[in-house]
């Protein structure tokens, strides 16, 4: 009997030890900061859409070419369309993480201004492709 109740209170014991280690767990601000940003993206990119819709992937024209967007509807997408967006997105932060990190760089202008060219272009690039990708419905 008596090792019985010693094996229940040390597993009593353990579990307590685990969740007082959960409730004061500290995870990284980088780590929180990257999970959030992935969420972001694949919200933005219509990730929740591909989840509960089940939408194709793709699908055929006429012609015999694959079509990666659906013309003339605003209400749905191909899951290809929203795997692009989600690229593209990534492209922007991509290109506002180069923006936010030439700033570092004030001592080294030529690194700092190479930084914000590429980061800007990137982020300018991500707005036409998005664009491209509004109106090529």
């Amino acid at each position: 009997m008596t090792g019985l109740t010693r094996r229940l209170s040390s597993i009593v014991y353990y579990i307590q030890k685990l969740y007082w280690k959960m409730i004061t767990a500290k995870p990284s601000l980088f780590l929180i900061a990257i999970i959030a940003v992935a969420a972001s993206i694949f919200f933005l990119g219509g990730g929740l859409y591909d989840l509960l819709e089940k939408p194709l992937v793709a699908a055929f024209a006429a012609g015999g070419r694959i079509i990666f967007y659906y013309p003339y509807g605003i209400n749905e997408q191909f899951v290809a369309e929203s795997l692009f967006a989600m690229i593209i997105y990534a492209i922007a932060v991509v290109g506002l993480l180069m923006t936010y990190e030439s700033t570092k760089y004030a001592y080294r202008p030529r690194q700092a201004f190479m930084l914000l060219l590429i980061g800007c272009t990137f982020v300018f690039v991500a707005y036409v492709l998005i664009e491209f990708l509004l109106l090529a419905r």
